[in-house]
């Protein structure tokens, strides 16, 4: 792998990836404290791929490059690569400023805009469940049913009715090129990346990142969800189209090439934390939370541990699928699994 462009661009400013093709960076309240974004010249206007949180600061820093590296030009169309909130969260805002056009994949629609419609002042009841049977500790569960739980709609602008739908295969063009459409799952369900046909470009979202490997999490939405086995079939099935030649423009981090090197290093990344598991299960129960870890090989602090959550359940039920680990206990609500 290699990292042609060393440098990120500073706030307000963007860097030249390809002709027409701007990089660009909005920041972030967290640990990861930034998410890319990309403008593609449109003659008279722009079209971006994602478009960061809706805070003060993200629209403090989308005035200053609207301003400045996109010359006042207006923003014909929104492609969201993807339903999270550091993606599609000011989508809706250039639809009513600017009159973008939305594109997205269907999936993708109708979960954000589910979420940005689902208030909670307090964590509900199946998520409370959910938490202690995966093995949350008594004291945080205890605080997090005390709390306001993050709200998509507290940094995603509301979603206007109407949007454009990206499919799998499909061929569109914006940015003066061809694009070839791949969904990704595991990550968010239907993430939409783009494989130029006319270039060496691929748009990777988070479906496609150096250096850091995306969260693959199960929800008390869908609890049974298998994330790990969509992630690990949606690798392999893209390391059918990667070429080294390949410029990879990520959600997050470089830009880089040697994607077929970088797919199979997300495969076996799993792979082998999959077989730390097995291996630690085979000598005692654990709860999934008991597996942090077996998993990430590191102390997971409080502003980590609801990812880390979802992601432990997420191998946990990809291994009660293939029939290797079992339900074997319960220890204060909490299951303990076995191989």
């Amino acid at each position: 792998m290699a990292y042609p462009f060393e440098t990120p661009p500073e706030a307000g400013q963007a860097v030249t990836v390809a002709p027409g093709v701007l990089w660009m960076r909005l920041p972030l309240p967290m640990a990861l404290d930034h998410v890319n974004v990309y403008a593609l010249e449109e003659g008279d206007g722009w079209t971006l791929v994602d478009t960061g949180f809706d805070t003060p600061a993200s629209r403090e820093a989308w005035v200053a490059l609207l301003a400045g590296p996109l010359a006042g030009r207006p923003v014909r169309r929104v492609i969201g690569t993807h339903h999270h909130p550091d993606h599609i969260g000011l989508a809706g805002w250039f639809m009513a400023r600017d009159g973008a056009e939305l594109l997205m994949s269907r999936t993708a629609w109708l979960t954000a805009r589910m979420l940005v419609l689902d208030r909670q002042d307090r964590a509900s009841p199946e998520s409370l469940a959910f938490w202690r049977r995966a093995g949350m500790p008594a004291d945080l569960l205890e605080k997090r049913a005390a709390e306001r739980p993050f709200n998509f709609a507290d940094v995603v602008h509301p979603l206007p009715l109407g949007f454009t739908r990206l499919v799998d295969g499909q061929q569109v063009e914006f940015g003066n090129r061809r694009w070839r459409v791949a969904m990704g799952h595991g990550h968010a369900p239907c993430h939409a990346t783009f494989w130029s046909l006319d270039d060496d470009l691929v748009i990777g979202g988070d479906q496609l990142l150096p250096s850091i490997s995306p969260n693959l999490g199960v929800y008390a939405t869908e609890p049974e969800a298998d994330p790990v086995g969509e992630w690990l079939e949606s690798c392999t099935r893209m390391a059918g189209l990667a070429e080294p030649r390949h410029l990879v423009l990520p959600g997050h981090k470089l830009p880089f090439t040697g994607l077929p090197t970088r797919l199979r290093q997300l495969i076996d990344n799993h792979g082998n934390a999959l077989d730390r598991m097995v291996a630690a299960l085979r000598e005692s129960p654990r709860t999934a939370v008991g597996c942090f870890d077996i998993l990430f090989k590191r102390r997971i602090g409080a502003g980590e541990f609801g990812l880390a959550l979802v992601e432990a359940v997420a191998h946990v039920n990809h291994l009660r699928r293939q029939g290797i680990v079992t339900e074997i206990g319960e220890s204060d609500g909490a299951v303990l699994w076995g191989a």
